[in-house]
């Protein structure tokens, strides 16, 4: 004790403690909304426990100013503690603490002034009564930051794992609900699977970014953000200033127990950006791709085989013939029987369209009017990569 109080001033002051701890406890169950309750249980005893604990350190460290009651810390740090795990502010035990404050320096003042102690020595003992206040408050704001910081640590533990079990295909929707619930994430009726590429993206960061409902995970080179309601109005271009630029890809809105699907597709429509077989903007709309992804997102090796039967015919041609021919036959699936729209789109005059389509009978026959086979014929072209140029005539 620092505010130099005669040692003698604490045999005033001790015989009031007992009282002056029963009417503490009623005045803070009377005047403490949060505390107005039976003072009972595990509660009541720590709340006792810290009155009866804070008047006798105080009065013992005014007897002898080397005591040292460590163990009495703890009682304070644990009471701020008990109050974030209420879901309270610190509030409530703040205005207990000032409760005893006040009757503290009334009945000490009363006692002091009956023992007969100067003015001067009272007016020292109230600048320490609120000083050890502030010191036993200071110490639960300790404890009540320390569990906050715990319980916002083991709440992102549970939501990365959240973020991991949706990425599952496997996942049933009961243990969505069980592992949401520990997360404190509400379950939306859709989510769609953002995936971010860059060093620089911080998972946290970027939920905070997309909003409320967003919960992410750093996941290898990615960041994988599960988006609540990603169809929703102005939602894609929040999504665009979340990504900031950086490569990134949204995949379709599904129910949470089909999470995965969004994620593969956006995973591969990243992959395919990446390639530069798809054009647009930073953020990558899988859904707006559907075609591209058919050819390329999956099995590579289904593309190349459909590319390689269907286009058979043009294999044995030289480069440049086949490349014209390629060309020639793409247009003219995509505009069929249309010889002067089909020269346009190749810059050359009909009357060379006319010689192709007659070279590419001879190589396809009849395959050039079946149904079936222009479906496959366009979607080989369209694997393969090929069907620009073209334009010199032969």
């Amino acid at each position: 004790m620092s505010h130099d109080l005669p040692p003698e001033l604490a045999t005033a002051l001790r015989p009031v403690l007992p009282e002056l701890s029963e009417e503490t406890i009623a005045a803070i169950g009377r005047e403490v909304p949060d505390y107005a309750r039976p003072l009972e249980g595990p509660f009541g005893r720590a709340l006792r426990i810290g009155v009866e604990r804070a008047l006798e350190r105080f009065v013992d460290a005014i007897e002898d100013p080397r005591s040292d009651d460590s163990g009495a810390r703890e009682i304070y740090v644990e009471l701020g503690r008990g109050e974030m795990r209420q879901g309270r502010s610190l509030e409530s035990l703040l205005s207990a603490y000032r409760i005893g404050a006040r009757l503290a320096w009334e009945r000490f003042l009363a006692a002091g002034e009956a023992a007969g102690h100067e003015p001067a020595t009272l007016y020292r003992l109230a600048s320490a009564i609120f000083d050890y206040i502030d010191g036993i408050t200071a110490e639960s704001v300790e404890g009540f930051a320390e569990e906050r910081a715990a319980a916002e640590s083991e709440l992102h533990r549970r939501r990365r794992a959240l973020a991991r079990l949706l990425m599952r295909d496997d996942v049933a929707s009961e243990d969505i609900r069980d592992h949401a619930q520990l997360a404190g994430w509400a379950r939306p009726a859709h989510v769609g699977a953002l995936v971010v590429t860059g060093e620089d993206v911080n998972p946290d960061r970027l939920a905070s970014r997309v909003g409320a409902g967003t919960i992410a995970v750093a996941e290898g080179p990615l960041v994988v953000a599960w988006v609540s309601d990603p169809e929703a109005p102005g939602r894609r271009a929040q999504l665009e200033a979340a990504v900031d630029a950086a490569p990134a890809a949204l995949g379709p809105a599904v129910a949470p127990e089909r999470a995965a699907v969004s994620l593969a597709r956006a995973q591969a429509a990243l992959a395919l950006a990446a390639e530069g077989r798809l054009d647009g903007a930073a953020l990558v709309v899988a859904d707006d791709h559907l075609p591209a992804l058919l050819l390329h997102g999956g099995d590579a090796t289904v593309a190349a085989d459909l590319s390689r039967r269907a286009l058979a015919p043009l294999a044995e041609l030289r480069p440049r013939a086949r490349v014209r021919l390629r060309a020639t036959l793409r247009a003219w699936l995509d505009n069929p029987g249309q010889v002067t729209l089909v020269a346009g789109e190749l810059h050359v005059h009909p009357q060379t369209v006319r010689y192709r389509m007659a070279q590419l009978r001879e190589l396809f026959g009849d395959r050039l009017d079946d149904a079936e086979e222009r479906f496959q014929l366009a979607l080989a072209l369209r694997a393969d990569g090929g069907g620009g140029g073209g334009g010199t005539s032969s």
